[in-house]
């Protein structure tokens, strides 16, 4: 998106009296253009792979192809902000581990919504610096029990979703940040850090081996002796960032 372009938005419900909603407080928004509107998820994927939205409202139960399989299928070629918006609060933490960046509850107020969309253009305009940016970010600041601590970005072994917190694991100890890993991987080398499952990152230079499990299911075997689960959905791109051809095993 270039410096004074608006953002593009696309939403998808089942629902036409939802679209319709969020479709109206969007337009109150100078800086958002609602491109489009899906009725389902399978129509969603079709337009977000012509239009490449930067912002996706995305229903959580439509029949056929759900919020999630929209997610799952779309792969690393998700817009930069997703915001779920779904009449049931059980799929909250589901929505974040998936990468989500906000949960809007039905029926919401303006300024909930407002809230939602503000995030969403700082996401928004992040990821449009580029990464060059993002690669200057060399530690993280954790908070715990009364005491201040400088974790070195290079330091961190793995990432692990922990509820509405990520598990920053660096040796043999363990950090807990509230934050979300979405929002955390915007931070870091993408040449040095790889998201395995919807709960966890790597750190590349860690990785010692991929094992092959008899259900057909790989982990990824760490120099510190951890084992992080490696899902169907992320294998392809670890592999390929680790310079494997072909079959590992």
């Amino acid at each position: 998106m270039a410096s004074g372009d608006k953002i593009r938005a696309l939403i998808v419900d089942d629902e036409p009296l939802a679209r319709r909603n969020i479709a109206v407080l969007l337009r109150k928004d100078p800086d958002i253009e609602v491109i489009a509107e899906s009725g389902s998820g399978t129509e969603a994927l079709g337009e977000i792979r012509i239009t490449k939205p930067e912002l996706l409202f995305l229903d959580v139960q439509m029949p056929e192809c759900d919020g999630f399989d929209v997610l799952e299928i779309l792969g690393a070629d998700l817009p930069d902000a997703v915001i779920f918006v779904t009449a049931y609060d059980q799929y909250a933490l589901r929505a974040f581990e998936a990468g989500a960046l906000d949960y809007l509850l039905k029926p919401f107020d303006n300024a909930r919504f407002e809230l939602a969309v503000a995030r969403a253009k700082h996401r928004i305009r992040g990821a449009n610096r580029g990464h060059h940016e993002r690669q200057q970010v060399e530690r993280i600041v954790v908070k715990s029990a009364g005491e201040v601590c400088f974790i070195k970005i290079r330091d961190i072994d793995w990432i692990e979703a922990a509820d509405y917190y990520a598990c920053l694991h660096v040796g043999a100890r363990n950090h807990l940040l509230r934050r979300s890993l979405a929002e955390l991987e915007t931070e870091l080398d993408p040449n040095q850090f790889c998201r395995t499952h919807r709960s966890g990152i790597v750190n590349l230079d860690r990785v010692r081996s991929l094992k092959l499990h008899e259900d057909g299911e790989y982990e990824v075997l760490l120099e510190t002796g951890a084992h992080v689960r490696l899902s169907r959905r992320y294998r392809k791109e670890l592999e390929e960032r680790l310079g494997v051809r072909g079959k590992v095993l």
